[in-house]
């Protein structure tokens, strides 16, 4: 297997064990942060109903209060924008990131067929060996990161075995790696083959039994509806025993409606990546039946080759393409749930992520108000309108007027300064979760390094 194979293949389908090479069993210690409890005012989006005006209040890290009313002995950062849970990307391949947007040349039947054809091999997959030779491991990873973050998004899916040497200073949360203290998402990119992933299959399915793994996520029938071999995973699949409540499908584009209905049965669930399967077959995942079949959709940029540049981008892909396929506009708040509470409810992670609630990590994404409808205002954002993510209580991106007023101008001053999309902007890059731990560079160190092994790296204010 070459670096390629290796990194394309490594979706984490072993577990990632204390003492055997995996981090310690620790979450994230907060990087910069306000110094006592602070209170965010904008019009928050709670389960239930926006607050307009309202107001969260954050401390030691976590979400201490979502109110209506100012709090009383608390210093109020007035965001004037719409207060946001941070977004979960739920299905991308992080490393690839640092390549540009690829043309496909045709509209292939399957993912097999264009990952064979001799254009990729040249534009992605002999580039991608050329970094690994000549880069640390994370390098790819702490980019596309950074990508992820200045897009409003606040944890991801799909890193390879790059993130397990870093796993516990992660820049954003990687929902099937280590994350508060622990493992519960696990991943295959392919099915299991005689003689390959019998074992890893093996070892996820014992962790669903055991209740230690709560989403198993599986590329499954990712290819044109017409295609025999993409049709007819979902029963190898199956007969693998492998369709339970935990199983996350990647994809589904050639799933039928019946087909669809066995997915729902199952208790499983769906992500998609409208923008890739277009570009690639020429179709998408019959989405809108999914959702009508109330089986849980969550959303995942894919990867720069094919897919969107940001998670903001995808949501608007997918919400045309729901449109077309039923006839009306799905709405803004389900757009909205499918990167943050229903995200959250997919990877298992429901008792943490996707909601601003009291006790809850504050994971926090602030979007500049472009529409008087809060949920329309972060469903017609572009990443240009992300004015600050928190993540943990972190002040890890954002205006320099926020960032300062939240950890101080001294602290402020050892953030990164970037001209994103033509805005000064402050991103904390590097930090030391533990005492010895790696130093991670910052952003035009990894530029530098990328753009020297690659002169023709993706951007990430594009």
């Amino acid at each position: 297997m070459d670096p390629f194979q290796a990194a394309y293949t490594a979706g984490a389908p072993d577990a990632l064990a204390v003492g055997n090479g995996g981090p310690p069993a620790r979450e994230l210690i907060a990087r910069l942060a306000p110094s006592e409890a602070i209170a965010l005012k904008g019009c928050v989006l709670t389960s239930d109903a926006p607050l307009d005006p309202g107001h969260v209040v954050i401390g030691d890290g976590v979400i201490q209060a979502v109110q209506t009313a100012a709090p009383d002995g608390v210093p109020v950062l007035d965001t004037g924008g719409v207060i946001a849970p941070g977004l979960i990307d739920l299905h991308g391949h992080p490393e690839f990131n640092v390549f540009p947007a690829w043309e496909p040349p045709q509209q292939y039947v399957n993912r097999y067929a264009w990952r064979e054809s001799d254009l990729y091999h040249q534009l992605v997959r002999d580039p991608q060996n050329t970094l690994m030779a000549s880069l640390p491991s994370w390098t790819q990873l702490r980019y596309a990161e950074i990508r992820a973050l200045t897009g409003g998004v606040t944890a991801i899916q799909g890193s390879g075995k790059q993130a397990t040497q870093y796993q516990d200073e992660a820049l954003v949360r990687n929902v099937d790696k280590w994350i508060f203290g622990g493992q519960v998402g696990r991943a295959m990119i392919d099915l299991p083959s005689p003689g390959r992933g019998m074992d890893e299959l093996t070892s996820v399915l014992d962790g669903i039994a055991s209740g230690s793994v709560k989403a198993f996520y599986i590329h499954l029938a990712e290819g044109r509806s017409d295609n025999p071999r993409s049709t007819a995973e979902l029963d190898t699949l199956a007969g693998l025993g492998a369709l339970t409540p935990q199983t996350v499908v990647i994809h589904g584009t050639a799933l039928s409606a019946n087909q669809l209905g066995q997915v729902r049965d199952a208790g499983a669930s769906l992500v998609w990546s409208p923008e890739s399967n277009l570009r690639l077959y020429g179709e998408t995942t019959l989405a809108a039946w999914a959702v009508e079949l109330g089986i849980p959709v969550g959303l995942g940029a894919d990867w720069l080759p094919s897919g969107s540049t940001s998670l903001l981008a995808e949501m608007k892909v997918a919400r045309r393409c729901l449109a077309l396929q039923s006839g009306a506009d799905p709405g803004a708040r389900r757009l909205v749930d499918m990167v943050t509470r229903d995200a959250a409810v997919i990877a298992g992670l429901d008792d943490r992520l996707g909601v601003l609630e009291a006790g809850r990590p504050a994971d926090v994404a602030v979007f500049e108000r472009v529409h008087a409808d809060p949920w329309e205002s972060v469903v017609r954002s572009e990443p240009a309108q992300v004015d600050l993510v928190l993540i943990g209580g972190d002040v890890a991106y954002g205006r320099p007027a926020f960032v300062r007023a939240l950890v101080g101008e001294e602290a402020g001053g050892r953030y990164e300064q970037e001209i994103a999309w033509g805005e000064p902007m402050l991103l904390d890059t590097g930090f030391q979760a533990h005492p010895g731990a790696q130093v991670i560079p910052t952003l035009s160190q990894l530029r530098a390094a990328l753009i020297g092994a690659y002169p023709h790296v993706g951007p990430i204010y594009a």
